[in-house]
């Protein structure tokens, strides 16, 4: 099979849109597919290029992915996101999050209810964090068909995980098997059709090559949600904890030589801000404080116009 097949349907036929390149300094195009609508990375990266984009940097080589208060800021939008879901369930219900990351997630479920949590996190730091949570029924890897029982869960959630899958499609027929008759499906990905996607093309920082490996616009995901038996809930595009540092990092890539400087010094990744000064940083740090104001007003704007820089949806199985 070709290497510019789609990312999620597997076929060949596509239009190249525009190039980009990672933070290791491959280089790529972002396609789109001409069969199922969805925008992927070309050529699909190389079993190599995506463990060294996996390697403990990501995931933070600390006791968290991020400084202190960068984690508590986002700490504040998970126990969000988890009174959001809790909201659509009955005490008791079955939980699995997928890609759950430090299960912090999952533990801020336990403020509003009693549920039984499940995760799946890869090998790596943010595995290692959620294990230390004795709440969350923990496995370690990928989402496998006969992981659960058909209809035995009422909630799945994918938080800016499904644009990573590597078998997008299967793992969308796994999870209509095991969700129940009216249970809830709630997951965030980036818009490839925001306001930012399109004025910052190659340098957005959601675009996160070669981690990301396809993307669908927010009504072409609806429509395929359809198919597989899916109605839509709840459909928002405000969304604070992911919007504006968007703009913040996407504006930078455009006068920085590496992409995502800023985001990786956030990180405490020294290695890869080698050549950027204390003061360089520093300036970069007071840019995204002084601008997160105004991109948080703007990102409100794109909202309005179903065009922010990442979505997030609620669907109940039909």
């Amino acid at each position: 099979m070709s290497k510019t097949f789609c990312g999620y349907c597997k076929a060949e036929d596509s239009k190249v849109l525009y190039p980009t390149i990672d933070i290791f300094g491959n280089h790529f195009t972002v396609n789109h597919c001409n069969k199922c609508q969805a925008y992927f990375l070309a050529p699909r990266p190389t079993d190599k290029q995506l463990a060294q984009a996996y390697d403990s940097s990501y995931y933070g080589e600390k006791d968290e992915k991020f400084e202190g208060r960068v984690e508590g800021f986002i700490d504040y939008f998970r126990r969000n996101r988890a009174k959001r879901l809790h909201k659509h369930l009955k005490n008791g219900a079955k939980v699995l999050d997928i890609g759950c990351g430090n299960g912090k997630f999952l533990k801020s479920l336990t403020l509003f209810g009693k549920y039984e949590l499940n995760g799946i996190e890869m090998e790596g730091n943010s595995a290692n964090r959620a294990a230390k949570i004795k709440e969350i029924k923990l496995k370690i890897g990928s989402l496998k068909p006969d992981d659960f029982q058909a209809e035995s869960l009422d909630a799945v959630t994918l938080f800016h995980v499904f644009e990573h899958l590597t078998e997008p499609m299967e793992t969308l027929e796994i999870i209509t098997k095991i969700v129940k008759k009216d249970g809830i499906v709630m997951m965030s990905f980036p818009n490839i059709d925001s306001f930012q996607s399109r004025m910052f093309k190659g340098k957005w920082l959601h675009l996160d090559p070669p981690r990301h490996l396809f993307f669908f616009s927010p009504n072409d995901f609806k429509d395929l949600m359809e198919v597989f038996g899916f109605e839509l809930i709840t459909e928002k595009h405000w969304l604070t904890e992911q919007n504006p540092y968007g703009m913040v990092q996407s504006s930078l890539n455009l006068i920085t030589k590496k992409r995502e400087v800023l985001y990786e010094a956030l990180k405490g990744n020294t290695d890869y801000v080698q050549g950027y000064s204390k003061a360089s940083i520093m300036l970069q740090r007071l840019y995204f404080i002084g601008s997160f104001p105004l991109f948080i007003f703007t990102d409100w704007v794109a909202s309005w116009f179903k065009k922010g820089a990442t979505v997030e949806f609620i669907f109940r199985k039909k």
